[in-house]
């Protein structure tokens, strides 16, 4: 029993890795100790980053153990948000955490997916597009920095997050909106930090999560090539 467990965490962890993985995570993993060198001053933030690469790589590669350090990159980016003011961070991390074991317990340990018909793909991007302007208003009525772009956060990330969790191959699609609408936001709110007119937050903080969204945006371009030859279900 405790052998073919190990077996488990190994083949998880170490099989099946291509050398241009192994580098281009390694240059993930590296680009966030760089940041966290620069601007020290955010351990919780060097944290995030680090599980968050973790996570999405394992998750590209379709196994169940991108959840385990799912939790953690999860918990530490809701600290982050409650922090900085980004609510619909906030409440999607939360949102998040709660995702991990679920999607947990609807993984197989194969790497079959799932795949939508063109209509229904048109329908999941109107229907994105009224979410996105809904939560726009709400995240805006509430005092949240840059509201337009938080709301991607929340409301494009929740369904985005439903696709992973049900291994929807159309998940990749949507994330590669949210790390660019990410990768923007937080360069806005570390430009602020930086000339002064915002002290909500650190910079050492929006760095990290700068270089998150930049390692996250390459992994769901990549992971969307890779989950299209998967097989279908």
């Amino acid at each position: 029993m405790t052998d073919t467990k190990h077996s488990w965490i190994y083949n998880q962890l170490f099989v099946g890795w291509k050398p241009f993985e192994v580098k281009y995570v390694s240059v993930l993993l590296s680009l966030q100790l760089i940041v966290f060198m620069i601007s020290p001053d955010s351990v919780i933030g060097m944290i995030s980053g680090v599980a968050g690469v973790i996570c999405l790589v394992y998750g590209m590669k379709g196994r169940k153990i991108t959840f385990l350090f799912g939790i953690i990159q999860c918990l530490a980016m809701t600290y982050i948000g409650w922090q900085s003011h980004a609510y619909g961070s906030f409440v999607m991390n939360i949102i998040y955490v709660i995702s991990q074991p679920i999607g947990w317990f609807l993984w197989g340990n194969d790497e079959a997916v799932h795949e939508f018909k063109p209509k229904t793909k048109q329908f999941l991007f109107l229907g994105s597009v009224i979410a996105w302007v809904i939560g726009w208003i709400v995240i805006g009525n509430f005092g949240g920095q840059l509201p337009y772009i938080d709301s991607a956060n929340l409301v494009i990330s929740l369904i985005a997050q439903t696709l992973y969790i049900f291994k929807y191959k159309e998940n990749w699609s949507l994330w590669i909106f949210v790390n660019i609408a990410n990768l923007l936001y937080w360069s806005l709110l570390a430009f602020n930090s930086w000339t002064g007119k915002s002290d909500i937050g650190s910079l050492g903080i929006y760095l990290s999560q700068i270089a998150l969204q930049a390692a996250l945006l390459f992994n769901s371009i990549y992971a969307n090539k890779v989950w299209k030859d998967y097989e279908t279900n």
